[in-house]
């Protein structure tokens, strides 16, 4: 009798739920198809693009994840198992990652849309959260620069995007501006072209755009001129450093006299 109750039930269950899980199977295999077969296209998509090479595993690992999930799901639905705790504990637990990794997630953010919008790439020099320095490194989470007294400094992604970014690499060149103080006696036209000259004969100076040298303003003791020249990125401190010593001297050897410090 039992055996007869359990053929009956199984003739039942079979009946009433066996197409729905031959079904679900069928779709389950199908599904796994669909997604290697959206990989690979996905894959070689990101490629042509030009997408970084950072970017990529996490993008493909991303939408191949959610593309598992929802066919799981879906496949369940179509057995007919219950998803209400699957979904509870689910939805738990992603406010609770959420919470506790609040922070991560902002720079992990950062670090996607660094590395999708570019405002700067490798050995560009940025001026950025009051460090000025080379970038070195672009991670999912932190950027690494390299200041000019050799300085590592790691800037996490959220706060660095969140921020003013001065990209001083990605024009190509970079104006160079400063100041020199001569006293009234001295004649302005000699000036002008004792400085010209320096300028001229200073090497890692840029022809183009042309430098500018002009009177900015005139003070109590003094006449203060303005040198405006553009150099690479790369040679500013050694063109600065350079330029300056070179107009000191030659202001000096022509007998041009400075303000007195007061």
């Amino acid at each position: 009798m039992k055996v007869e109750e359990f053929y009956q039930e199984f003739h039942h269950w079979l009946i009433t739920r066996g197409p729905n899980y031959v079904g679900g199977i069928i779709i389950f295999f199908i599904g796994l198809w669909v997604i290697k077969l959206i990989r690979t296209r996905m894959r070689n998509r990101m490629i042509r693009r030009g997408i970084h090479s950072s970017l990529q595993p996490f993008f493909l690992s991303l939408t191949i994840t959610a593309l598992y999930v929802l066919l799981v799901i879906w496949v369940m639905n179509i057995i007919g198992w219950e998803m209400t705790i699957f979904t509870t504990i689910i939805g738990a637990f992603s406010v609770a990652a959420g919470l506790a990794l609040s922070g991560t997630f902002q720079n992990f953010a950062g670090g996607v849309l660094i590395l999708l919008l570019k405002p700067f790439e490798l050995n560009d020099s940025i001026i950025a959260q009051g460090q000025d320095g080379v970038v070195t490194s672009i991670q999912m989470f932190y950027t690494v620069l390299l200041t000019a007294d050799n300085k590592t400094v790691i800037i996490p992604n959220g706060k660095l995007f969140n921020e003013v970014i001065i990209n001083v690499t990605r024009e190509g060149k970079r104006r160079l501006d400063f100041e020199v103080k001569v006293g009234y006696a001295n004649d302005v036209e000699k000036v002008r072209g004792i400085i010209e000259n320096a300028i001229s004969t200073t090497p890692n100076l840029l022809k183009t755009p042309v430098s500018k040298v002009g009177i900015n303003s005139l003070e109590i003791d003094s006449i203060r001129y303005v040198i405006n020249v553009w150099v690479q990125p790369g040679n500013f401190l050694t063109a600065k450093w350079t330029l300056q010593e070179k107009i000191i001297k030659d202001l000096g050897a022509a007998g041009v006299t400075f303000p007195k410090a007061g």
